[in-house]
């Protein structure tokens, strides 16, 4: 535990200098000011291709897992979204999700920590949103075996496509966002992967910076015919912290459908540094 508070402080602080660098770099212009606007802010949070940099730590604790229940897993995703324009109707979002994970009894009666695979997604997208409303955003996704413990990754690489889709009308965003991964190479021992990944996702944002979301974060597995289907509701507030805007939120997990061995309850905690970009005055 002492040695995974240890990596969560120096990835939040290299995330924040990290941030502010290149915030300050894309929104250097004279005659701007930073937005002010929280509900906007909060709305550009709940859109995965917003023009938004954000940095969210989400911590996960699950319970009831393993073949006797008793198993438990914690998981830190560090998973920062970074737009860049490309012309003046086009974005490229880079999405990297890079989870730590602590787990105990999930396996057997073993124990183990470390980095599991990252994931890598990239959306093009339409800097507006297309006659009807819909905002989207399509690219590939990758899957790299960094796990440093086999039982923590798949031990394959893996690649397939991505798609998002969503409407914000007036305080509400609806939408979706979904991939697919194949494996292509790795170690041949281990199974291979086919794996449909589903979020969809409904939020509501105040105009004080106050949001509640409900989504699911549902995965299938083609190789063993196996869904993990998960129900996720929950609350955040945007607060500013010596002029850094933050967004903290907690929710409940509860899971409808798990494979065998997997979770049955669990509650998520998230901190999201924001670096919206700066209005011309």
């Amino acid at each position: 535990m002492k040695r995974m508070l240890v990596i969560h402080f120096y990835v939040v602080m290299l995330a924040l200098i990290f941030g502010q660098a290149l915030h300050a770099t894309e929104t250097n212009e004279p005659g701007t000011n930073t937005a002010t606007d929280t509900q906007e802010v909060a709305k550009q949070l709940q859109n995965p291709v917003a023009s938004l940099i954000s940095v969210p730590f989400q911590n996960n604790f699950e319970y009831g897992l393993g073949p006797d229940n008793k198993g438990s897993r914690y998981t830190l995703r560090f998973q920062p979204v970074i737009p860049t324009s490309i012309n003046d109707d086009w974005n490229l979002i880079f999405r990297p999700i890079i989870p730590i994970i602590s787990q105990h009894n999930a396996i057997g009666h073993t124990s183990q920590t470390g980095l599991s695979d990252i994931q890598l997604e990239l959306f093009f997208s339409p800097k507006a949103p297309s006659s009807c409303g819909i905002i989207w955003g399509i690219g590939p996704v990758l899957l790299l075996p960094t796990a440093t413990d086999n039982l923590l990754g798949y031990q394959k690489w893996a690649i397939g496509p991505s798609a998002v889709a969503l409407t914000q009308r007036g305080p509400w965003t609806m939408g979706m966002l979904a991939n697919h991964l194949i494996s292509y190479a790795g170690n041949s021992d281990r199974k291979n992967i086919s794996a449909t990944y589903m979020q969809p996702f409904i939020a509501h944002s105040g105009k004080k910076g106050f949001s509640f979301s409900f989504s699911s974060e549902t995965n299938y597995d083609w190789k063993v015919a196996s869904w993990s289907v998960p129900f996720i509701g929950g609350i955040s507030q945007i607060i500013p912290v010596h002029g850094q805007l933050i967004s903290a939120g907690v929710s409940g997990i509860y899971y409808a459908k798990s494979p065998f061995g997997g979770p049955s309850w669990g509650i998520r905690a998230v901190i999201t540094l924001l670096f919206p970009e700066k209005r011309r005055a």
